[in-house]
């Protein structure tokens, strides 16, 4: 009797161990296959007008710095507006002065799925400066950039301009790229960068107009204005491409399916005595993807079996 009951809980263990190795192996093996990729966020930024200025007073005293923008927007988000006003102290009385009137501003950038997108455009543009109330900095028609980054492709940047601008009230004939100066005596000097455009394997970058500014009116509440005005610009960077899955391990891998010559070799007939493979048979077979489990089934067998009989003499001698 106590025989039977150790036997039976002995049994019941090994039975357990067995299906538990039989069951963790392949729940193992699938989780180390899997890999999740987690690249990074794409991006994408438009801007109408950004300017960095520097405004110097007559006599020195003041400097005020200028540094205002336009319909800065980065993704998802899109913005229009066609006026900008700056307060400056010291200049002007404090009153405030328009920076920008345009009919059309425009600026818009998008992040969806594997896309970056932004663009801009400005059109029927003028833009001033303290101590230049009645004379633009420059007038424009229309210009516009954009700017595409998708995972996998080749980034691309544009820009496109008018065939002549008005700077510092001088009509002037533009290219589709490189510089242009403009001089006028007793006003002040101002370059112009037209159609930047940069690319690398993820981002792209476009500029419609960049202009550095020395102004220097005579007789006027300002000095020295000089700095930098940047016209229509747009960003973006590429989210990264997904990482690629590990290749699976060669157990994995399928085996190449059997020719019917094969199975119908492998067939004995019935009650024919199974001939025992020799080891050098034994070495050629190797193993399949269940070996490592059903040698771990055996190994939980064996020590089940074991601690069944030593608790069966154990309950013998009591």
């Amino acid at each position: 009797m106590n025989s039977t009951n150790f036997r039976m809980p002995a049994r019941r263990l090994a039975v357990v161990a067995a299906a538990t190795a039989l069951a963790a192996g392949p729940a193992a093996l699938a989780g180390a296959g899997s890999a999740q990729a987690t690249g990074e966020h794409g991006s994408a930024s438009a801007t109408v007008l950004r300017t960095g200025l520097d405004v110097a007073l007559l006599d020195k005293s003041v400097n005020a710095p200028l540094t205002v923008s336009l319909n800065e927007v980065h993704a998802p988000q899109s913005a229009r507006k066609t006026l900008l006003t700056a307060d400056l102290e010291g200049v002007d009385e404090g009153r405030p002065f328009s920076v920008l009137r345009a009919e059309v501003a425009d600026a818009k950038a998008t992040v969806e799925g594997e896309r970056a997108e932004s663009s801009t455009t400005l059109a029927k543009a003028r833009v001033h400066v303290p101590g230049l109330p009645l004379l633009s900095l420059i007038e424009l028609e229309k210009v516009t950039s954009k700017a595409v980054c998708e995972s996998g492709r080749t980034p691309l940047a544009s820009a496109t301009l008018p065939g002549s601008v008005t700077v510092l009230g001088k009509r002037v004939t533009l290219t589709s790229e490189g510089t242009t100066e403009v001089t006028v005596p007793g006003v002040g000097e101002v370059r112009l960068d037209l159609s930047r455009t940069e690319t690398t394997s993820r981002t792209a970058a476009a500029t419609a107009l960049r202009l550095k500014v020395a102004v220097n009116p005579a007789k006027l509440n300002v000095a020295e204005v000089n700095g930098t005005v940047t016209l229509a610009e747009a960003k973006c960077e590429a989210p990264a491409a997904p990482a690629e899955q590990p290749a699976a391990p060669a157990e994995e891998q399928a085996a190449p399916a059997e020719s019917e010559e094969s199975r119908t070799a492998d067939v004995q007939p019935q009650g024919a005595r199974a001939e025992q493979p020799t080891g050098a048979d034994l070495a050629e077979t190797g193993g399949d993807s269940r070996t490592p489990y059903i040698a771990g089934a055996a190994v939980a067998l064996l020590a089940a079996g074991g601690a069944g009989v030593a608790l069966s003499r154990r309950g013998r001698r009591n």
